[in-house]
């Protein structure tokens, strides 16, 4: 849920759709978009928000500085014919609590696909954006997603 706070935009995750439509347009937003990574982060995350993944802590700054090579990287022209490669299989949402599995695939630049599948655990603010996140994430080869082995 999108509303006008304090003369800006923020998102508000209050279900489990709000997760869903988070993970997907957090992603597009942060891999392909035009739009000034700090302004996206601004929108869905408090200012001292948390992030850890795989043990990395993870902070404002360092976020907008993984998202240059990112969006250098990612097969822009592949991600226009399909969604930005999220695949949400359960989210759940209680309170301030927030949780989500899913898969995340990135065709890349150079013709190979990115794979991981993702584990993750949060907390909201008050105003419903994300406060801190733990996540863990794990590579997955596309041939043994397609094989189910």
């Amino acid at each position: 849920m999108m509303y006008a706070y304090e003369g800006r935009y923020i998102v508000a995750i209050k279900s489990e759709h709000d997760l869903v439509d988070f993970l997907v347009t957090y992603t597009r937003d942060m891999a392909f978009a035009d739009e000034e990574p700090g302004a996206i982060l601004d929108r869905y995350f408090v200012p001292d928000f948390e992030y850890r993944n795989d043990g990395l802590v993870i902070d404002r700054q360092r976020m907008i500085e993984h998202v240059r090579p990112v969006r250098r990287n990612v097969d822009r022209a592949a991600a226009a014919e399909d969604r930005p490669g999220v695949e949400v299989h359960e989210a759940l949402v209680r309170g301030d609590r927030i949780a989500a599995r899913w898969t995340l695939r990135t065709r890349m630049r150079k013709g190979t696909t990115f794979t991981a599948e993702v584990y993750m655990f949060g907390r909201l603010a008050a105003d419903g954006r994300i406060q801190r996140i733990d996540q863990l994430s794990r590579p997955l080869e596309e041939d043994r997603l397609r094989t189910g082995s």
